[in-house]
Formats: C-alpha cells, structure tokens, sequence
C-alpha cells in the first residue's frame, strides 16, 4: 500500500538522498540494462502491457524493490508490498485476500514480497494457487540463491531475472543525481571520487549514504584527498556470508586457481575470505585436502606443508598464523599436480564394493596359530627385502581375481623417473645431473680460457673467463624451466 507521500510522487523533506532519489520510470535504473534496456526480458514484458511472475535475485542496492514498484506503474498494476522478515501468515493472508477483491473489480494486482527466501517452505507454497489462478504477479526479492532457499514448485512458476551489482559507471551516474539534487559538487578529489566509488562496492544505496554524509559533514570550501575521506567515512564490511552462497563461490574460486597453478589469483581468493571473516582453520582444512586431491604424489612435501600451515595457525592464532596459510597456498599453487592417487583410490574402492567377499591368497594370510599354518596360511610367502633385488614378484591378489592396474603415474615432479615412464617433467635425479654437468662445463669453459690467456691471449679470452659461469648459469635456467 502507498501512502499520501509516495502516491503523489513528493518525498518527505527529511527523507533520506538515496529515497529521494529514488527512480521514477525505468529509463532511470541504472546498471540494470541487461534487463530493462532495448530488447531487456522485462522491457519487453512491459512493452507487452502483461507481467509474469519473477523472481529478483541480486545484491543490495541494485534496485529491485525500485524496479518492482516501477513495473506496476507502468504496466498499470496495484503495487502492494510485503516484507517476509515483518510479515506473517496472517498478513500474507490479507494481502491475497485484497487481491483477489481487486481482481473481481478488473483490477491487477503486483504483490511484492521482500526478502521471499525468509519465508518457510509452506508459506511459500501457499502462493501457489493464488499464482496460477493470477489473482496475483508475484515478485520476490531476494540477496540469495533462488535455487537453495525457495520452493522448486514456486521457482518453475516464476522467471528468475539476476541483478548486476552496480559497476563504476553506474555509481558514478548515482554521485552526479546526488550532486544535482544537492545543488553542489562532492568536495572531492578525481582519487578520492574514484575512492568513494570503491567503498560502495557495486551498493547504489549505500553509495548515496555516503554522499549524503559528505554533504552533511563538510562545508565544501575543503577539497579531501583518499586520506581526509578515509578518516571522514567508514569503509563497508565486505558482502561475505560464511553459511551462504558466497561461501561456496569463494573456496571453490581459491581451490580451482590453486589447482590451476596461479598463486597470484589463489592469494586474492584467500584474502577475500579472510577479510570476509571466514573460520581460518576451515581454509586451513580446505588446504590440506588440496595437497592430497590435486597434487598428490607429485610433491609429496604439499601435504606435509599443508599440515604445517594448520599447525602453525593453532600455534601463532590470528593474524601471524595467517602468513602460513598464504605460504602453504602459494606453494600448492606452483607445485606440479598429479591426480592419480585419488583416481586410484577411488578405482580401488569401486572394485572392492564389487568383490568384497573375495579372501587373500593364502601365502599372504596371517598365520598366528598351528592350525593356521597347517592349513596352508603363510605357505610360500617371500620376504621381498631379501629377495634378488628387493622385489619377489609374488601373486597379492584374491584367488580368482586377475590383477587390476589402479594407479597410473603422471610425468609431474617425484612421479616422474625411470619406474614411472619419465615424460617432459624432469625428475630430482635428473636435476642433480643437469647441476652436476653444467659445473663441469664452466669449470671447462674456465679452464681452456685461463690456458688460452697464458700463452698470451688477448682481452678477449679474459672475457672468455669472467663469462663462462655466465654461460653455465643461463643454461642451468634453460634446462630448470623444462619443468614448466
């Protein structure tokens, strides 16, 4: 329901700048254009003269009750709104009773429900009839993933249209509305505008509130620098939910750009969540898993850092412990990846599921009694330690069972060798080799030189001297960055 104010289009003169401000058409939302520019899905429904039902799924501050309110203007609706955070079922229940009395006048109703996802699951199924029989065009807002948090039944009557937080652009046409309004500029520097415009982080709302603040907090005879507007307004907390979707998309952004070997990129990820407030031993959990999944036997050493990481963190608490987390990410980010431990363990658990009944074969059977040993357990058993070249070749495997091939080397870091097929990773030997070889060849280079200038070489051959380490040097990089 509309009040004297905001049904005659006048806003109280206490209001805040961003109510004020508030659009008047839907040419004026800004950011939102994928929506409502030239060819927009809700464009064209109001070009239409016919609204569906929606779901509005975007941040704070990106217009949807704006947007909501707009629609039912301008495709000639009655605008009624509820919030589900203030609202009950007794309100739900008279606002669809309002409804349906205007719908037996000829009149349409846009019943907007705030915040929807804070509705239970029957509160929200109990929008369903009244839904399909149209009585209402339900439109949602909600800051959360439609998906996890409303009704499949209520989610395959509604079109879910996704709100862009704001960009530069779009904040930067909010500060010149503010400035108007205002009749007077931000006394702001270009870096301290481009400041305020970041501390907003994509919120329109918020980065009203904070001209606002500006405007009541300065006279505008002084200019402020980033510094002066860093001590004048307090920066936003970053939108981070530890329980929500956000959650999800930042550990699962940190881990695929750890196993996409780009420390740089699994650094920020790792700061974001940090600074969001995120529980630092569930990231140092999350670490230790990376080593093992990811890397595996390819550098043996990640799991042990990983751990170490964990154990350090315990150990210095925040903010100190937090370095190891950074040092174990980064180091799990450079290192060579390998996944076929966890693809053969996962191979081995499917196969024994299929045979679990299967017993060892009895010379590998432990043999603890007489009994035991006289039915044959233990028979024939070799000790590979002492066999010729410490390996027997014996069977391991159930009677009746062929042998199985689960894992599979990769050609990345101590995988890598002779045992393992080698491949275009070099291995520790092979490393220790190159070393060996290329201080071989400077001390040669070195040598034949300082010979070549005792016999009365010229200028050139003491060249000759002072850049055979050189040359030794750029060849030890030549052949080190064959691991990359």
């Amino acid at each position: 329901m509309t009040d004297l104010f905001e049904a005659s289009g006048i806003h109280p003169p206490d209001s805040p700048l961003a109510d004020r401000l508030r659009p008047r058409a839907l040419e004026d939302v800004v950011g939102q254009d994928h929506l409502l520019g030239a060819g927009g899905p809700i464009r064209r429904m109001v070009e239409g003269g016919r609204l569906a039902s929606m779901i509005l799924w975007g941040p704070p501050g990106t217009g949807k009750t704006t947007i909501a309110r707009l629609l039912a203007r301008a495709a000639g609706y009655e605008y009624q709104q509820i919030s589900a955070v203030f609202s009950g079922v007794a309100d739900l229940k008279k606002a669809l009773d309002q409804a349906r009395v205007r719908r037996a006048a000829g009149q349409s109703t846009l019943l907007f429900v705030d915040e929807i996802h804070r509705f239970n699951r029957a509160q929200q199924d109990g929008f369903l009839p009244f839904v399909e029989e149209g009585i209402v065009t339900l439109v949602g807002a909600t800051t959360e993933n439609p998906s996890f948090e409303l009704n499949g039944a209520l989610l395959s009557r509604c079109q879910v249209f996704v709100l862009r937080r704001l960009d530069e652009a779009a904040l930067d046409q909010l500060l010149i509305r503010a400035e108007a309004d205002a009749d007077r500029t931000l006394p702001l520097e270009p870096q301290a505008r481009e400041a305020l415009i970041a501390m907003a982080d994509g919120d329109g709302r918020y980065l009203l509130t904070l001209a606002e603040a500006l405007f009541n907090l300065t006279d505008g005879a002084e200019v402020l620098s980033v510094a002066d507007l860093g001590q004048v307004l307090q920066k936003r907390a970053p939108a981070y939910d530890k329980s929500r979707e956000e959650h999800y998309n930042l550990i699962s952004a940190l881990h695929k750009s750890v196993r996409g070997s780009d420390p740089d990129a699994a650094l920020y990820w790792l700061a974001r969540m940090l600074d969001g407030g995120e529980d630092p031993l569930f990231l140092a959990r999350r670490i230790v898993r990376m080593a093992v999944e990811d890397i595996g036997a390819a550098d043996p050493m990640s799991l042990v850092i990983a751990n170490a990481a964990k154990d350090t963190y315990d150990f210095l608490g925040s903010p100190e412990g937090e370095l190891a987390l950074a040092q174990a990410v980064v180091h799990l980010a450079a290192a060579p990846k390998s996944v076929s431990v966890y693809k053969a363990y996962k191979a081995a658990m499917k196969t024994a599921r299929e045979t679990g009944s299967l017993m060892p074969p009895e010379n590998i059977r432990n043999a603890p009694t007489k009994l035991m040993k006289d039915l044959g357990y233990g028979r024939g058993y070799q000790y590979d330690p002492e066999a010729e070249g410490g390996f027997s070749g014996a069977n391991y495997w159930p009677d009746g069972m062929e042998r199985r091939v689960f894992y599979e080397p990769t050609d990345q870091g101590w995988t890598a060798g002779p045992r393992c097929g080698g491949g275009a990773a070099m291995n520790n030997r092979d490393r220790l080799m190159g070393v060996a070889i290329l201080a071989v060849l400077s001390m040669g280079l070195a040598g034949f030189a300082l010979i070549l200038e005792l016999e009365g070489g010229d200028g050139a051959r003491l060249g000759l001297i002072a850049g055979a380490p050189l040359i030794a040097a750029v060849l030890l990089a030549v052949l080190g960055g064959r691991r990359r």
